[in-house]
């Protein structure tokens, strides 16, 4: 995933022959998965978007220039978004998506009917694109939250509280 090599914690049922492979070759702009590195980097060559699909709701202030690591109020380092991804209309993003997050999440029953849901998905922006950290996902026309994943445990930016509290502030770019 991106830069990453990630031992998981759980079982996901992607469709064969993805299941049963050791390693499997995850995009982290399309979340597209792979059984071989090459068809990755073929996949990635092809890639315009480097952002989830959906409506960036929400994006903060980039860091001051000349100094560097400081953080105050919503600047953040690295810059964060969050997008407002439909199930019904980016269905495979969101289940690839779900089958990701089920392999870090013992209780995770959401793969395939992502249809009814919104998905709140939070990303770290640099010049490469929008990498994403983490998640949650509501029916629509519900404020409850249904799902929380954070994709680098340490480093989730405490997803469910960033995301909510934007969700109830009603922020919008």
């Amino acid at each position: 995933y991106g830069r990453f090599e990630m031992d998981t914690w759980y079982y996901s049922p992607y469709p064969e022959p993805y299941a049963s492979c050791h390693k499997l070759y995850i995009c982290e702009y399309s979340l597209k998965y792979f059984r071989k590195k090459a068809t990755l980097l073929r996949h990635l060559a092809k890639l315009e978007a480097r952002h989830p699909p959906g409506d960036e709701i929400y994006r903060s202030p980039p860091p001051p220039p000349n100094s560097p690591g400081a953080c105050s109020g919503a600047v953040a380092n690295p810059p964060i978004a969050v997008f407002e991804v439909d199930g019904k209309a980016n269905k495979v993003y969101c289940q690839n998506l779900c089958l990701l997050s089920k392999l870090f999440l013992d209780h995770k029953t959401l793969y395939y009917d992502v249809d009814p849901f919104l998905f709140y998905v939070l990303c770290e922006v640099d010049a490469d694109g929008y990498h994403t950290v983490g998640y949650f996902s509501k029916e629509k026309n519900c404020q409850v939250c249904r799902a929380v994943g954070g994709l680098f445990e340490p480093n989730v930016f405490g997803t469910a509280a960033a995301c909510t509290n934007l969700l109830e502030a009603g922020a919008r770019l």
